[in-house]
């Protein structure tokens, strides 16, 4: 069985927010003891038990409205488990709700050549956590080093779409339309509301593979977020100066998705 810390990091490493309940005390008859926690997400209950029954729901419903209200501060509750919840014991519990909203931007990049080594360079210099994904080893060597950089060697790049998230960017730097056409249709079959998928390009390209898209059965409306040519209008072939306008671009859409104003999806510096 998973522990609690093993839980917390998958869920952080999949830019999944949750939230923790944990049993901080307890008076006369209760239905767990001091500790006991409980991983709450908008879906539910992910993981643990803070006591089942009646007010194991309540606390998980509560989870899920934390979640929903975007609150950011701890919250401690009391709650009589007769007047409160209408259970037949007659004790107290203690809970304290945690929220952890996920801290980091989630960057996928499929590719590891001339342009994503440039790219890379400059986005794990960002308050982002970068996951590069090539089938050649050698290229994946060539990349730096960094706390916010992951590297993963597959034969085939479009099995680790499974792996990933809805909330990611998606950054597609294959070879070539033969290796970008599989991950478009498995990023856009198991996620057709991804918060940003781009792919290098010219805009005949562009055409191409939002057609063949279609013709697989992606729908067109799907695609009207589709970005390729990926990047804002601006400097020359230079790989750098690609990666700048595409650094620039995936800013720009992140900025543009979650309002600055309002609680930040993530920490923004």
């Amino acid at each position: 069985m998973k522990t609690y810390w093993d839980v917390a990091f998958e869920l952080q490493n999949t830019a999944q927010s949750f939230v923790v309940v944990t049993v901080i005390g307890s008076r006369g008859s209760a239905p767990q003891d001091a500790g006991a926690k409980a991983i709450i997400v908008e879906s539910g209950l992910h993981w643990g038990t803070v006591g089942g029954g009646k007010v194991e729901a309540r606390a998980i419903l509560h989870g899920q409205e934390i979640l929903k209200q975007n609150k950011a501060e701890p919250e401690l509750f009391t709650w009589n488990l007769q007047r409160d919840i209408g259970m037949s014991c007659g004790g107290e519990i203690t809970y304290l709700f945690e929220v952890h909203r996920y801290s980091t931007w989630p960057i996928v990049v499929f590719g590891a050549g001339h342009v994503s080594q440039a790219l890379i360079r400059l986005l794990i210099n960002l308050n982002c956590q970068v996951t590069c994904v090539d089938s050649r080893t050698e290229w994946l060597d060539k990349l730096p080093d960094a706390f916010n950089l992951k590297k993963f060697h597959a034969e085939d790049p479009s099995l680790l779409v499974e792996t990933l998230h809805k909330n990611c960017f998606f950054v597609i730097m294959t070879q070539g339309h033969a290796m970008d056409l599989p991950i478009l249709k498995q990023l856009y079959t198991r996620f057709p509301d991804a918060a940003f998928v781009g792919n290098i390009g010219s805009v005949v390209k562009g055409l191409k593979l939002r057609k063949e898209l279609i013709e697989f059965g992606i729908k067109e409306e799907v695609l009207k977020d589709f970005h390729c040519p990926i990047g804002i209008p601006l400097g020359k072939n230079h790989p750098y100066e690609i990666a700048v306008s595409v650094s620039a671009q995936l800013i720009q859409e992140r900025d543009r998705i979650f309002d600055p104003q309002s609680l930040p999806k993530w920490e923004t510096t």
